[in-house]
């Protein structure tokens, strides 16, 4: 397999109710298509504003995962790359609350019912995020070794589908303090994801991360970081909504960008480059994350794509006569 490029759903923020009807997805769909990406990575959720994300909604809307793969591929899409699930997160809407290490079979279960739906629909990766975010997380030795046993655990169950599970660390998450990411992949052997924007943010060089662990990422979300967190907002409770939604005491009015944006501190074609030294051939997620214009993200992150990006990989293929 050689390295092959989605787009991330979740720039159309398809967890609100703006994003509900059929013409709605089947415009984005094909935005990607026509970006030149041949992948969709969708985003799991738990209720029913989320209709691309769970499998009563897209029974709902599509039949089954079988016709929601027609549909994709009606858009001209080869495949699901890939899904982002949450199971830290709490269900408001039927009042259930997340899923943890001492919920294993119901883990791996619903885990079990994703990588069924990746497999049917050409993908390979199910990522997770490797622990909740630092403000509800303890880290010590015994919380590590737990987190390790349970995504040790899930890993080899979606593996049975074949599909991997990829480690994700948001900038959010207790994993970026020092030394703790390295502490958990120790206890562990399943993949990681490399969010090129989260890490940023994080104060986490991405390059660095691709030197130290090339040989377990199994799945890049490429997105570019307009802000780092430096004053450790992180740790304050609620940050999802008060620093990563509202931009904390500094009002930062967006955390992310495309990749290549203007004041991008990510070195776009630096990490694609050191993928390609890692022998990395997995999928690569484009994403906008924060865009007030979805579509339009997309297209510009397309003519990065065709323009830079492809050529970079394909002219790192050596032909042998």
């Amino acid at each position: 397999m050689s390295i092959r490029w989605a787009y991330a759903i979740n720039q159309w923020k398809p967890q609100f109710d703006d994003f509900v009807r059929r013409e709605q997805h089947e415009r984005a769909l094909k935005t990607i298509s026509i970006a030149g990406f041949e992948g969709v990575e969708l985003t799991a959720g738990t209720g029913r504003w989320e209709p691309l994300g769970n499998p009563q909604q897209l029974a709902a809307n599509f039949g089954s995962v079988a016709g929601f793969g027609e549909f994709v591929r009606s858009c001209a899409l080869q495949a699901v790359s890939s899904w982002f699930w949450d199971p830290h997160e709490r269900s408001m809407e039927h009042l259930t609350g997340p899923l943890s290490g001492d919920d294993l079979p119901a883990l791996v279960e619903r885990a079990r019912w994703f990588a069924g739906a990746l497999a049917e629909l050409g993908g390979s990766v199910l990522v997770v995020p490797a622990a909740p975010a630092a403000g509800d997380a303890e880290l010590d030795d015994a919380a590590l070794d737990r987190l390790g046993a349970t995504w040790s655990a899930v890993g080899e169950a979606v593996r049975q589908d074949g599909v991997r599970l990829a480690l994700h660390i948001d900038f959010l998450s207790a994993l970026r303090r020092p030394g703790a990411l390295d502490a958990l992949l120790d206890r562990t052997d399943v993949g990681l994801a490399l969010d090129t924007g989260e890490l940023t943010v994080a104060g986490i060089d991405p390059l660095g991360v691709i030197e130290r662990h090339g040989d377990r990422i199994a799945h890049v979300q490429l997105k570019d970081a307009l802000a780092v967190d430096t004053d450790e907002e992180y740790l304050q409770p609620a940050a999802h909504w008060t620093v990563r939604v509202r931009g904390g005491a500094r009002e930062v009015p967006r955390w992310f960008a495309e990749p290549g944006a203007d004041g991008g501190l990510v070195d776009v074609p630096a990490v694609v480059r050191a993928l390609l030294g890692t022998g990395y051939d997995g999928w690569i997620v484009v994403e906008s994350e924060q865009s007030p214009h979805p579509a339009q993200s997309c297209l510009v992150s397309g003519y990065l794509l065709q323009r830079e990006l492809q050529p970079l990989v394909e002219g790192s293929v050596t032909v042998v006569p």
